[in-house]
């Protein structure tokens, strides 16, 4: 049959995927540098991220004629960007991105893995979470001592904006930044000539080291903190999807990201509220191509990502991790309250939060799989005793 173009769809379909991207790329950027990766690389990873998701989330919502958003693990990079350099470098990183989205793939096909997932003691996948994120929500107040006059203006732009509009807040940080940088800095000729990256395949090496410390917290978080909420988000809006194809999709984009450097793709929440309300389109069975106009605007930012990562490595990075900090309060926010919110396991929590924020790698296991097996263990502990 015809399909009639939805007006308020393509707005919020336009606005969905200008405010997924400008929200998150600099933690995209500054989780892969983390993981060794060069900027030609990172530029290679921020494209095949920005078009696996986009083509992700056509696929789904034609499929299912539902809004299905899709976007990159915002904190799956901020665990990269907290994590210590695996020992095989980058090569070792992917390997482990690898591994993370066949246990995705894994967790839609196979019930049992994708319980297992939601039996996780929901204050220590929060309060991992909140130790990952910690290091970066610093970043704006060590902006704001470090350069007082461009951090200060990062700072109160995205807090006159909240007040106004909370979505627009961190693209309008990012603007400020963007002019603050053109204003102060000079950036090296050629660089919109960067505008169409290079596709970087990177042979992949897998480490024990790198899949218990990159590729299963990177698994846990990018369920427990994406995947699941996507889901929860649908069904508020009325749609109800069985979960475990759009689990098994997303992973299979994620494989086919990863070798070019990408390390996540997984089911949207923020931005699939802007496609999945009523404001989106008052007929519900129309709000599909609010998701489908998204997932075309990340596949066009994703053919500019070589601009993107050209400019933020001309940029002083304390200003690209302030606005990635500022991006990152609210989950921060989100998962410490969660994480504290039940008396019996609070202190279980602490312990997971502090192991993981301390930067502790052992083995080159990073701190993250530590806090949650700290957490895990005084959480039994207390259990026995009871």
């Amino acid at each position: 049959m015809p399909v009639s173009l939805s007006v308020p769809a393509l707005a919020a379909g336009l606005l969905a995927g200008f405010v997924g991207f400008a929200s998150s790329f600099a933690v995209v950027l500054q989780g892969l540098s983390a993981m060794g990766a060069s900027p030609a690389q990172a530029a290679s990873g921020l494209m095949a991220l920005s078009i696996a998701m986009g083509l992700c989330g056509i696929v789904l919502s034609l499929w299912r004629r539902m809004p299905v958003s899709v976007a990159w693990s915002t904190p799956g990079a901020a665990l990269l960007a907290a994590s210590a350099l695996p020992a095989g470098g980058f090569a070792a990183a992917v390997g482990a991105f690898l591994v993370s989205g066949a246990l995705i793939v894994l967790a839609g096909l196979w019930k049992p893995l994708g319980r297992g997932v939601a039996a996780i003691p929901a204050p220590l996948a929060n309060a991992m979470l909140a130790g990952v994120l910690l290091g970066l929500c610093l970043a704006p107040v060590k902006a704001v001592a470090e350069a007082p006059v461009a951090g200060l203006a990062i700072v109160l732009a995205w807090a006159l904006m909240a007040r106004i509009n909370r979505l627009l807040a961190v693209p309008a940080a990012v603007l400020v930044m963007v002019a603050t940088i053109l204003l102060t800095i000079d950036l090296p000729a050629g660089l919109l000539g960067a505008a169409g990256p290079v596709p970087i395949l990177v042979m992949p090496e897998f480490s024990p080291a790198a899949i218990l410390g990159i590729a299963l917290p990177l698994f846990l978080v990018t369920m427990a903190s994406q995947n699941i909420p996507g889901m929860a988000v649908l069904n508020v809006n009325g749609y109800r999807p069985a979960p475990g194809p759009l689990f098994t999709v997303t992973g299979l984009f994620t494989l086919a990201a990863a070798p070019l450097g990408g390390h996540a793709v997984n089911l949207a929440a923020i931005t699939a509220a802007l496609c999945a309300n009523p404001e989106a389109e008052p007929d519900p069975r129309r709000r599909w191509q609010a998701a489908v106009w998204a997932g075309l605007v990340y596949i066009l930012f994703g053919l500019l990502a070589g601009t993107a990562t050209a400019f933020v490595g001309a940029a002083p990075p304390i200003l690209i991790q302030a606005v990635a900090g500022l991006a990152l309060l609210g989950a921060f926010a989100a998962s410490l309250q969660a994480a504290l919110a039940e008396p019996a396991s609070r202190e279980a929590a602490v312990i997971t939060f502090v192991t993981t924020a301390s930067g502790l790698t052992v083995l080159g296991i990073s701190g993250a799989f530590w806090g949650l097996l700290a957490g895990g263990a005084m959480l039994a502990l207390h259990r026995r005793r009871g």
